[in-house]
């Protein structure tokens, strides 16, 4: 346990200590904020009104609840699992500046080493994603603040379970990259396509039907109706106090990805959460089942 620990030690200093790798890992929370200033902001906006009744009127701090609950949705859910693709480049980086090769002729057993990455990479995106969740709560609380104490404690559950997500799936693709060309087009296909195919930047809803069905079959999609959900539970809540009837609470909640359906079934919450933590233990033993068979191959 203590090399496991040692490892763990080493893989998260060499993460914050590289300047590049970790200002890299701050990309896409930098980049949806930029787009929330510039334009997502208003679509967002647009987009809300265009699903309340004709006449209602909400006051600024309603209205940027929700607003503020779906930019905060984004950047969490979308920053999860892209900042666990970049914390987990240091194990492509030891394969191509040959340190794993010194790792592997010293007494440290495989299975310490990759443990040791897995757990370093985890921490360090919690580390990150912890302190975006600070940033999006004090933005909320200046734009419209409707959070409980519950819907917090969700939240960060809800980073937990996608950081798992992040890390595992970051980790089974690293074990078959070597080169930090590899690692590079890898980031920037993650970084930039992820958002969209869960959600994230633009409501599912307004996809085409067998674009929504196909997207409902990634299991990011549903950490993302998660976040969401939880982001604006408060915020929606309120529009029920002020007279919205409940058929149009439900539709608004549709709109914004707060429920997903799969092939025309609504998926609720429990099973959203049974959907991530079924893939995020799927992965983590897909990726514990590859390093036995690299090790055992090793040894032939």
């Amino acid at each position: 346990m203590k090399i496991v620990f040692a490892l763990i030690k080493r893989n998260i200093k060499l993460f914050f200590k590289d300047k590049a790798m970790f200002l890299t890992s701050l990309i896409t929370p930098a980049i949806l904020l930029v787009l929330y200033a510039t334009f997502l902001g208003n679509v967002y906006r647009d987009s809300f009104l265009a699903f309340l009744p004709e006449g209602l009127v909400l006051s600024d701090q309603v209205l940027g609840g929700i607003v503020g609950g779906q930019l905060m949705s984004s950047i969490l859910a979308v920053s999860c699992v892209t900042v666990a693709v970049c914390s987990n480049f240091l194990t492509v980086q030891d394969k191509a500046n040959g340190s794993i090769r010194d790792f592997l002729v010293s007494p440290v057993h495989p299975a310490a080493l990759a443990v040791g990455y897995y757990i370093a990479s985890f921490c360090s995106t919690m580390i990150i994603c912890l302190c975006a969740a600070v940033i999006c709560f004090v933005y909320l609380a200046f734009v419209g603040w409707y959070l409980a104490v519950a819907d917090v404690f969700l939240i960060l559950l809800d980073i937990f379970l996608l950081v798992l997500f992040g890390t595992a799936l970051s980790s089974i693709i690293n074990l078959f990259l070597s080169t930090n060309g590899q690692i590079s087009a890898f980031g920037t296909i993650v970084s930039s396509g992820y958002g969209f195919v869960s959600g994230a930047y633009m409501p599912i809803s307004q996809f085409s039907s067998v674009l929504q069905n196909v997207i409902a079959c990634l299991p990011g999609t549903y950490g993302t109706s998660l976040m969401r959900g939880h982001c604006m539970q408060g915020a929606i809540s309120e529009l029920a106090s002020l007279g919205i009837p409940a058929d149009a609470i439900a539709e608004i909640k549709r709109s914004l990805d707060c429920s997903i359906s799969f092939f025309g079934h609504e998926v609720s919450t429990l099973g959203s959460y049974g959907i991530l933590i079924g893939t995020d233990l799927l992965l983590i033993a897909v990726y514990v089942l590859l390093n036995v068979y690299r090790m055992k191959k090793a040894k032939k």
